[in-house]
């Protein structure tokens, strides 16, 4: 109970879970469409998707100055390629969040002259931009973690038992793909928090994708994958040592 009341505390632990919970209506709305006993339901889960949207932006009113403190810490490290991929992401996060900040002020009245569409476009660009920035350095780690185990000799004879033991796979595919792979594999299982972020990014990368038009999901994917990424999200802030560093 402690755990559950120390994370509901934290705003990034209600964003999560209301966004969660969003994503999960949205799911479900997709799931029940087409069941004409369940459309008082429907109209329900969508009028708590709006809710919840709408309360969404306004906890966010702060999170450009915490994506400014980011760009700050990122840009102390060390790894150039980790230096500009994590920058150049907060960069674009902090730019998502003053265009959603911006949309939120249109929503309630208290700005009427900006264009919604044209800056809804905006902010699903940098959160596009954001999450590709995220994903490089996703792929970077990756085949960094892969060049150490390569190296590693006790890792080195396991690959090789493991390609010895499965010749039917070696007759089939290519000795050094199936080696790849395997490398991969035992790479993202022994460190679960790159593969978490890896799966979180790849699944929110299907949101700005469809608002964008560059590649059209039916709303029943884009629940699905949003809802994922937010138990990914929720999983990891509650459990820091599965959050990836830096």
């Amino acid at each position: 109970m402690d755990a559950v009341v120390k994370f509901t505390s934290q705003s990034q632990g209600r964003d999560r879970i209301f966004r969660a919970t969003q994503y999960a209506c949205a799911l479900s709305i997709y799931l029940l469409r087409n069941n004409p006993e369940r459309k008082d339901l429907v109209n329900k889960l969508k009028s708590l998707e709006t809710n919840i949207s709408a309360g969404r932006k306004l906890l966010r009113l702060g999170n450009t100055a915490n994506s400014i403190v980011a760009v700050k810490q990122a840009m102390r490290l060390s790894d150039r390629v980790l230096r500009l991929c994590i920058t150049a992401a907060n960069i674009n996060r902090a730019l998502y969040f003053i265009c959603d900040n911006l949309l939120w002020a249109r929503n309630v009245g208290l700005i009427l002259s900006i264009d919604k569409e044209r800056w809804s476009i905006n902010a699903s660009r940098c959160y596009l931009y954001s999450l590709v920035m995220n994903l490089t350095r996703d792929l970077y780690v990756i085949l960094q973690l892969m060049l150490q185990k390569g190296r590693d000799n006790h890792f080195k004879q396991k690959m090789n038992q493991h390609l010895s033991e499965s010749p039917e796979v070696a007759e089939v595919t290519i000795p050094e793909l199936d080696a790849f792979v395997f490398l991969l594999l035992e790479t993202l299982r022994s460190e679960p928090t790159v593969a978490l972020d890896t799966v979180k990014n790849i699944c929110d990368l299907f949101i700005p994708l469809d608002k964008l038009g560059i590649y059209k999901s039916s709303a029943g994917l884009v629940g699905f994958c949003g809802l994922v990424s937010s138990l990914i999200g929720i999983l990891t802030l509650a459990r820091p040592t599965l959050r990836i560093k830096p």
